[in-house]
């Protein structure tokens, strides 16, 4: 019998009841920092490049933005609602070591649009609303500022509005869903290929608000698709078209996607058996219709976690600190989530969200049942409707948007459009941890590897190895994200482990990279050392 080489194991845990109250660590710092005050936009949307560039955009029907073409370029659209003449900019670049952006040009609206990396690094991004609603944009990273958003006017079967994107093992991309889009399909095409069927999106269907936008996608290490859209979720062979299996209703049955805007991730793998999705936050039901009148019903409290592989899959319970609707979870390079972003009440959409949460928490998936949550320190600025968060190369996280609002607005509101940039750096940053914080020799950034190899890390500690530290290697897949759900985030935690001590303060850590494309698909990965629970500045490996 062959022995997976890549160890990726969930977090064993003994079952515990259905809820669970926690007892909150002390908060532990994390530093909040001001980047630009004034991208010219509000980030709606967020993907960060193996080229450490971060492709930010908003939406193109709302008017003017507040940062102009170049070289007197502008946009004209007569399907545009808002402004048929634009020569203002609705995407930009932001150049992290630069802490610059450069305006790029979009045709078409791709407000609440959709997106994944493809193996070569070309961002990949669908749909979106009125004449975007069909289109394909191409986006190939470069080095120089000379690279721009391409179109494919009909490159989508069906229209895309509030779709979800995953990069497949086979390199593709499947988009699933939409307004009123009970369907899939996929990017590129096959001769002939359309798009199929998906009842499971007419089964989690509400009417009244659509409660099933923006589903939750994972790929499973089997290779089939994990989908969870208003309570419910799956288990889908998207070769074969079926349902695998069907798990049971999140305990409480309250919805947790978009519109009612909970976050989930898939957690940190650790074997080529088991994964674990978490599920956390969102509006109750009928929060939707009540925030509509007036009325802004306290935001949902708790996580839901579940085994995608266990023969009887059962939804295990924690409460968070505080209710949290339209929240982002990061996840970040020493396997713990940030849970950031976000409001105490409400709902997503217009106006409908109250009370923002400026506290981010992070969570402890291997930590005991009822001490999984620590909180850091507050932000000043409220991160509500359309917010993003992104995990950077040097484990910051990148922080943006805020527009609740259909036009940009910017006084006598109650949360002003927000155009600036910020990075929040959790407690592993602290400065009291610098000596203690690894610095990869080699690879180099931007090496290839393949799956199933050897692979040695040559790494600096300042202060040396601290006796009984842990130190594992964590690759991490930057996601797209957006309404409060980061597409393709993957975080795997390569198996091997063995130390050896170079002299000087360097060492060396062996490890085995991923077996498959099931565990990993093809392309660019932040590959991270974690000596304890502190992380060092990541490097780019791109996996073939």
């Amino acid at each position: 019998m062959k022995i997976p080489i890549l160890l990726l194991s969930l977090f064993l845990l003994v079952r515990p009841p259905p809820f669970h109250r926690n007892t909150l660590a002390h908060a532990a710092a994390g530093e909040w920092h001001l980047l630009l005050s004034n991208i010219g936009l509000s980030a709606m949307h967020m993907q960060l490049l193996h080229t450490d560039r971060v492709v930010i955009f908003d939406r193109t029907d709302f008017g003017s933005s507040n940062i102009s073409l170049p070289d007197g370029r502008c946009r004209d659209d007569l399907n545009d609602t808002a402004l048929q003449h634009d020569c203002t900019a609705h995407s930009v670049e932001y150049d992290v070591a630069a802490n610059s952006v450069r305006p790029l040009m979009v045709l078409t609206d791709v407000w609440c649009s959709s997106a994944a990396v493809m193996a070569d690094g070309t961002l990949i991004q669908t749909g979106g609303y009125n004449d975007g609603d069909h289109v394909v944009r191409v986006y190939k990273p470069c080095a120089d500022n000379s690279c721009d958003w391409a179109e494919i006017p009909n490159g989508l079967a069906q229209r895309r509005w509030y779709a979800t994107n995953h990069i497949l093992p086979d390199g593709r991309e499947i988009i699933i869903g939409g307004r009123r889009q009970f369907n899939y399909e996929f990017y590129p095409k096959k001769p002939a290929e359309k798009s199929y069927n998906l009842p499971f999106l007419v089964q989690t269907n509400d009417p009244r608000i659509e409660n099933n936008l923006y589903p939750f996608v994972f790929l499973n290490v089997d290779g089939n698709l994990f989908i969870f859209a208003n309570n419910r979720s799956i288990l889908f062979d998207y070769v074969r078209g079926v349902v695998v299996k069907s798990y049971p209703a999140i305990p409480g049955g309250d919805p947790r996607s978009y519109p009612s805007s909970g976050s989930a991730v898939l957690l940190p793998l650790k074997n080529s058996s088991s994964a674990e999705a978490l599920v956390c936050g969102g509006a109750p039901k009928g929060a939707y219709i009540s925030a509509n009148n007036g009325n802004f019903t306290d935001a949902l409290n708790t996580c839901g976690r579940i085994r995608i592989n266990d023969p009887n899959p059962q939804w295990i319970m924690e409460t968070m600190p505080m209710g949290r609707v339209m929240g982002d979870l990061v996840l970040l390079p020493n396997a713990n989530v940030l849970i950031i972003n976000g409001a105490a009440s409400g709902t997503a959409g217009w106006e409908l969200g109250r009370n923002p949460v400026l506290t981010p928490v992070i969570y402890m998936p291997d930590c005991s049942v009822g001490s999984r949550f620590e909180l850091q320190n507050p932000s000043t600025i409220p991160r509500m409707y359309h917010s993003t968060a992104v995990l950077l190369r040097d484990a910051r996280i990148l922080v943006g948007g805020s527009n609740p609002h259909t036009y940009y607005n910017f006084t006598g509101v109650l949360f002003p459009t927000d155009l600036s940039l910020e990075t929040f750096s959790p407690s592993y940053m602290d400065s009291k941890s610098a000596n203690l914080r690894p610095e990869i020799i080699l690879p180099a950034s931007q090496s290839e590897i393949r799956y199933a190899q050897q692979l040695d890390i040559q790494f600096f500690v300042p202060q040396g190895m601290v006796n009984g530290a842990r130190v594992m290697v964590t690759m991490v897949a930057p996601p797209f994200t957006t309404h409060s759900f980061s597409m393709n985030q993957r975080l795997l935690v390569l198996s091997g482990g063995e130390v050896s001590v170079l002299g000087n303060s360097t060492f060396r850590i062996r490890v085995m990279t991923p077996a498959s494309g099931n565990l990993a698909p093809a392309g660019y990965y932040l590959l991270f050392v974690v000596h304890g629970d502190i992380p060092g500045e990541g490097i780019w490996i791109q996996i073939k």
